[in-house]
Parts: structure tokens; sequence; C-alpha cells
């Protein structure tokens, strides 16, 4: 699922916004358990530190790591890290004496009674807590930024394959042999010479059809009723030019269960089947029969071979097999099963596809 940028960006926020939420909590916690009276100073000295580990998150957030971490220079982005913490240590020291900060708190120690006196070593034990503060800021804000760039990498991959997706249907789309419609026109054109009622109803059946693919079909999902009635008024109209030798049937659920799918996962069966398994002359027929098992759907079109056609999805049908099988792979990526014999015992060229839209 593709997160909406305005959402992700929110959340972004929230994130940071939490963390430096609890990293203030706890760096300003730490000094009131002393349980002294402790100097104004080193609430500014704090404040400065704070600032510090801001910028120094940030820095590496949006410099360091996209331009050498992600960029495999992962030498000079350790070796800069670690000059990033070398400069926040020095910076401390100077803030100390900048603000006669070790005196006050010798004395704010002082105060509270002797043994509360820690010397020299209690600064040492400051200067590893601050490297180690920063090394963990760093490090989360490595981890964040990668798993943003990892996250943000998905999103676009996701995005370029709906793109993909789409493109490969509006590809779909153009594939569609311009002649059927030209033909089916100049068939509709010689009906209302001799029948204007029937001539009437295959117009309704074309207009039908090109707003089903001009605008039904935009979202990249349509509902299974839809996919069968457009494939009917397909078969309907290719009848207009065919002859009694020709048989077709289509057999759909009677109780058929709606469920959305992607537009057009039939037609090149059955286009293939009116391209290559009829003929003005010889005895043929096309058996198209769509089955549903919960969200499991099947469709198997059965057609006779003409010996004067080729029959071959990948050369001469309008859309192709090749083309089919790409655009299952992108849409039912291992919820597909598409068996193709090409000749049985009965002369007869089957398709068999197995759909999961579950």
């Amino acid at each position: 699922m593709i997160i909406p940028k305005s959402k992700s960006k929110l959340i972004t926020i929230l994130i940071h916004i939490l963390i430096w939420a609890v990293f203030g909590m706890v760096y300003f916690f730490q000094p009131i358990t002393l349980n002294i009276s402790l100097p104004y100073q080193l609430w500014i000295k704090q404040c400065i530190l704070l600032g510090l580990l801001v910028a120094a998150y940030y820095t590496n957030s949006f410099i360091l790591v996209p331009k050498f971490l992600l960029k495999n220079k992962t030498s000079i982005y350790l070796l800069i890290v670690v000059g990033i913490a070398v400069v926040i240590v020095f910076l401390n020291i100077y803030v100390d004496n900048w603000l006669n900060l070790h005196q006050l708190m010798e004395a704010a120690f002082h105060k509270s009674g002797p043994v509360k006196h820690r010397g020299g070593s209690r600064d040492h034990g400051w200067d590893l807590a601050l490297i180690a503060i920063t090394a963990l800021v760093l490090g989360v804000s490595t981890s964040i930024t990668a798993i943003q760039k990892w996250q943000d990498d998905k999103q676009l991959n996701q995005e370029l394959e709906q793109d993909r997706v789409t493109s490969e249907l509006s590809f779909l789309k153009a594939q569609i042999n311009p002649h059927f419609f030209f033909n089916t026109l100049n068939n509709i054109y010689a009906l209302t010479q001799v029948d204007a009622d029937v001539a009437g109803k295959a117009i309704h059946q074309l207009s039908r059809m090109m707003r089903y693919l001009l605008y039904d079909t935009q979202q990249g999902q349509t509902l299974l009723s839809q996919e069968i009635a457009f494939v009917k008024d397909y078969i309907s109209l290719m009848q207009l030019r065919l002859t009694d030798v020709v048989k077709v049937n289509i057999d759909t659920p009677a109780n058929l269960q709606d469920v959305p799918l992607a537009p057009m996962i039939f037609l090149p069966f059955v286009e293939n089947a009116f391209k290559h398994g009829v003929s003005a002359t010889q005895q043929s027929h096309i058996d198209i029969v769509v089955m549903q098992r919960g969200k499991v759907l099947d469709l198997t079109v059965t057609n006779s071979i003409i010996n004067d056609n080729s029959v071959s999805l990948d050369t001469n049908s309008g859309i192709g097999l090749v083309n089919t099988r790409r655009r299952l792979d992108l849409l039912y990526p291992g919820k597909y099963k598409l068996d193709i014999e090409e000749l049985n015992a009965n002369n007869e060229y089957i398709v068999h596809l197995t759909l999961d839209l579950s």
C-alpha cells in the first residue's frame, strides 16, 4: 500500500518530535538526580549541548548519510562522524570554561556536604557519557534516515509499478484490433438497410463497449459482471459478420459473485478464438466457460482449429500471449495459472486461466 506523501510527512514530523521529547526528558532529568542546588549556568550548558546534538543529528541525516554512507563512502563517513563527536566533546569543555561551570558545580557539591564531592573523575565520566550520548544520537539519526530512504525507495518502486501497469492497460487498449470497430460499423451500416432494430441494438452495444474502454477502466479495476458484459457485447458484435456454420456459446455463473479484477483480462483469449478459430465456410465453434469458486475464477476458451488460420497468440493476435502474461505477472504475481493446449484430440485449441482474486 502506498502512503500519501502528506501523511508520510506528518508521520516523519511526529517521529522527530517524539525522539527529541525523549532525549530532552532524559537529558534534563539526569542533573536533577544529583539532589543538589544546581546553578542556572548548568541549564544554559544543557541547552547548548542539546542544540549541538540536534545539529549533529540533522547534519548526519541530511548530508552525511545521503552523500557518504548511502554512496558506499563508509570510511569517509566514519571519519566525519568521529570528528563530530570529538568537536562536541571539545565544545563541551569550552562551554564549561566559558560559564565557569566547573567551579560553580564544585561549590554546589561543597554546599551539599563533603561526601558529595566527586573531583576530576566526575568530569572524565561526563565526557564518556557525552560521547555515548552523541554516538546514540548519530546512531538513531543514521537508522531512521536509512529506514526512510528504504521506505521512499519502496514507495517509488510501487508508484513505478503502478505506472507500468497503467501503461500496460493503455497499451492493451491500443492493441485491440481497430479493424474490429471499423468492420462493426460497416456491418451496422449494412444492417440499417435491412433491420433497423438490430442495427440500433448493435450501435448501443458498440457505444457501451467504447464507454467501458474509455471511462470504466480508468481506475485500473472493474467488476467481474462488467467484464463479462463487455465480452458478451464483443461476441454479439463479432457474430454480425459470422454465418450459421459458426457456433458460439458463453456460459457464466448463474449466481455470480461480483468481485473486482483488472479490466480486459478475458478479451485476449476471446479475441484470439475469433481470429483463428472461425471460418466463413467450415463448421467451427467457440465455447467460453466462466466458473467461480469463492474468490477463484476459472476461464476456459475452446475453439476449433481452422487449417487456414495459424493459431498463435504470440504473433498474430491483437494483444498477444507475451503481453497478456506480462499483465498477469504484474497484476497477479503468484496468483494465476495459465495453461494452453494447442491441439487436443478434437482438433481444438484450449486456453485455461485460473485466477485467485483474494
